[in-house]
């Protein structure tokens, strides 16, 4: 790993959700990464992972729940989310496995996994999920420049005033480019706890007609934002 990659790493904190039933299982995995510094919560069935999952950055899930099973659970959420998944699980076949990444998983694991390769392999995901540079701490895209240190937007070089939400909702998605976001996910982002649907329809609208183009951000209905891809 790079010195750049580890100083990020050791910075970052996400918000992880474990699907575990097995109490002991799931306290030691919890309390663990919560020592790593993520915020870290479980959910004891698929179907309370499939109601929460998109308020997450990262899910570990295990195949063998009491309601569901993990690869339909897996496949759901991939359905209309790319929140990063890894599958840590008892089942360890070859055929598991890749049953696993067909439903979706961006890694697999098998119990007993060891924490610090699960911890490298979080970030290893989260790296490409969130690329962050230090040393060259500006978004480019096309004519579109973010400083994410001065926190100024500019347009064919000209400048953008953008409130503070504005330019956290604009930051978000422009590090993501071609990723669709929830509004679930923006909201608990940019505004926290305190939010509603109107909230994030009206900074996005906002935020299409001070880039003079509405192509910037698209809706995905029933999901949320996705930012052009160039």
């Amino acid at each position: 790993m790079k010195s750049s990659d580890a100083q990020i790493d050791s910075l970052c904190s996400w918000r992880l959700l474990v699907v575990e039933h097995k109490t002991n299982d799931a306290r030691t995995l919890v309390d663990a990464l919560r020592r790593h510094g993520h915020v870290t919560h479980q959910a004891t069935t698929g179907r309370a992972a499939l109601e929460s999952y998109d308020s997450y950055d990262l899910v570990i899930l295990d195949l063998d729940l009491p309601d569901l099973d993990g690869l339909e659970v897996c496949r759901n959420i991939r359905a209309t989310s790319m929140v990063p998944i890894i599958l840590v699980t008892a089942r360890s076949s070859e055929l598991d496995r890749v049953l696993g990444l067909q439903a979706g998983a961006d890694d697999y694991m098998s119990k007993p996994c060891h924490l610090h390769e699960l911890i490298a392999r979080i970030n290893a995901i989260m790296r490409r999920v969130h690329p962050m540079i230090p040393d060259s701490p500006v978004i480019t895209h096309g004519p579109l420049e973010i400083n994410i240190s001065s926190r100024q937007v500019s347009l064919n070089g000209e400048s953008i005033k953008l409130t503070p939400k504005e330019f956290d909702l604009l930051k978000i998605l422009a590090s993501q480019p071609g990723k669709v976001a929830s509004r679930k996910q923006l909201m608990n982002q940019v505004w926290g706890d305190s939010w509603s649907r109107r909230t994030i329809d009206t900074h996005v609208s906002s935020l299409r007609k001070k880039l003079e183009d509405s192509s910037w951000i698209t809706t995905v209905r029933g999901v949320g934002f996705q930012f052009r891809s160039f």
